[in-house]
């Protein structure tokens, strides 16, 4: 119900606020290892008990992303049995454990700066216990916005936990920079299979034994932040019809949206609440379907090779100050996430997602075509951006704003946790295959797998833009109650 005369938006957009510091950690805590995964592997080659090889340090740049599998399939249980503030309390705490484990893995156990085995061991574990905090705010995050904001507001709001995302990016990007400093990073070359080499040593010790720890641990700060201020905001109103506290349901309408509103509201969320849950496919398939493949293309479309791995490919096209120019991709993500937040409640969400679509096609095609025709550098350079800013006002925040929205109330949990789980497998499989594909060669130097990869999410970007003009349907403008009647036709 539409009643922008009488919503409390101070009071709205404080809680908003707190929510979506749960995004900034999202996008901080699986953006730090852009900055770190250097200084992590020459710690690690330092060892003597094992060969840190290609698929260690795999591995270890995308452990968090077994954690944010794990998360978010736990988040539909937990958002249903705890309640959606209570599982975010948990993913902030994870975020805080994750920090420090990650600073310091060899903490009770094992001997400090000396690299081994086990200390890996124990490092991936607390990536994982973080990516665990990250599954849980990826899904209900945007959840707990979409559930507490009006519908007239409710886009606008979802996407800013996206621009969070982003902005937690950035932060990072800009924390890394400045953690490394004056300080130089290692230089690894490869001089055997899967065997590396630190070609500057004495210059790097810094960044290798403490550069990286500063990195991880920057995050706790952020982390406990976020766990105190959940304390200060309510649980979502449907969250507390479904559970029966009609009273508290309420009140908190009431906070947000006035009283006359908030009665009819209620009365809305009553109505389609006949149970805590239904079964998953009361509203068949197709809607299970769409919010799968929505988080699929998500990643398919290939960004989180370019925001995980920006300064290695910024490196590759030959630019030796790859960090400054990562920053300036974090400036171009933020403003463009911007254009998604003024514009998704006038144009729309399919407008949006199939223009943002056609945009990265443009941009990865560019890029391998770059690389196929050896052109400038900077021509590589401009069609990231381009592949980058067109991802952020479209697929970025429009996705999540989508699979917040889209599922019909008594099966939301479940569903969202599903399709969320699935964007991070995705996320594992895009993640974990872009180096050995952007690596490829055919020949000596002539950059292959430059060309293939981006000519593989082009590909994707495409039929992405075909899935959502085909199967998706516009919920702009319709309140969480609407999805009911929507999805039995």
């Amino acid at each position: 119900m539409k009643n922008t005369k009488t919503t409390n938006n101070f009071y709205l957009y404080s809680v908003v606020l707190v929510a979506v510091i749960g995004g900034l950690l999202f996008g901080y805590d699986t953006a730090v290892i852009s900055g770190a995964e250097k200084g992590l592997q020459a710690f690690f080659i330092g060892s003597t008990e094992f060969v840190y090889s290609d698929v260690y340090h795999g591995i270890s740049c995308s452990s968090a992303l077994i954690g944010c599998i794990i998360g978010s399939f736990l988040s539909g249980v937990l958002a249903t049995h705890l309640g959606r503030r209570s599982t975010l309390k948990v993913a902030g705490l994870l975020f805080f454990l994750s920090a420090l484990g990650s600073y310091c893995p060899e903490f009770l156990f094992f001997e400090h700066g000396k690299p081994g085995l086990s200390v890996l061991i124990a490092f991936n574990i607390y990536r994982i216990v973080g990516g665990i905090g990250v599954g849980l705010a990826s899904a209900i995050c945007p959840m707990y916005i979409a559930e507490i904001a009006p519908s007239h507001l409710r886009g606008k709001l979802v996407s800013w936990n996206q621009f969070a995302i982003i902005f937690g990016q950035l932060v990072v990007y800009f924390v890394n920079y400045a953690i490394l400093g004056e300080h130089i990073a290692p230089i690894i070359e490869q001089v055997g299979e899967n065997v590396y080499a630190i070609l500057n040593p004495d210059a790097a010790t810094w960044c290798t034994e403490i550069g990286w720890r500063y990195m991880f641990v920057s995050e706790a700060v952020p982390a406990a932040l976020f766990f105190c201020l959940l304390f200060c905001v309510p649980e979502t109103p449907r969250y507390l019809v479904m559970t029966g506290r009609d009273k508290e349901a309420r009140n908190v309408l009431q906070n947000i949206n006035g009283k006359e509103a908030a009665e009819s509201i209620f009365n809305d969320i009553k109505n389609s609440i006949k149970a805590e849950t239904e079964p998953l496919l009361t509203y068949g398939v197709l809607v299970i379907f769409v919010g799968i493949m929505l988080s699929v293309f998500q990643q398919f479309v290939g960004i989180n090779a370019v925001l995980y791995y920006a300064p290695r490919i910024f490196a590759s096209c030959g630019f030796d100050n790859a960090m400054l120019f990562t920053v300036f991709m974090g400036i171009v993500n933020i403003l463009f996430t911007l254009v998604a937040i003024f514009t998704v409640e006038r144009l729309g969400r399919k407008p949006l997602l199939i223009s943002g679509s056609l945009g990265m096609a443009a941009g990865a095609l560019a890029f391998a075509a770059v690389n196929l025709l050896e052109l400038n550098p900077l021509f590589a350079a401009a069609a990231i951006m381009v592949y980058s800013a067109s991802f952020m006002f479209s697929w970025g925040p429009i996705c999540w704003v989508l699979i917040s929205e889209i599922f019909p109330n008594t099966i939301r949990g479940a569903a969202v946790a599903i399709a969320v789980a699935f964007q991070w497998i995705a996320n594992f499989a895009v993640s974990s295959s872009f180096v050995p594909m952007y690596n490829m060669e055919l020949q000596p130097g002539d950059h292959f797998g430059h060309i293939f990869v981006y000519a593989l999410y082009g590909g994707f970007c495409l039929l992405a833009a075909l899935f959502v003009w085909r199967l998706v349907p516009e919920t702009k403008g319709k309140t969480l109650e609407e999805m009911n009647r929507l999805w039995k036709k």
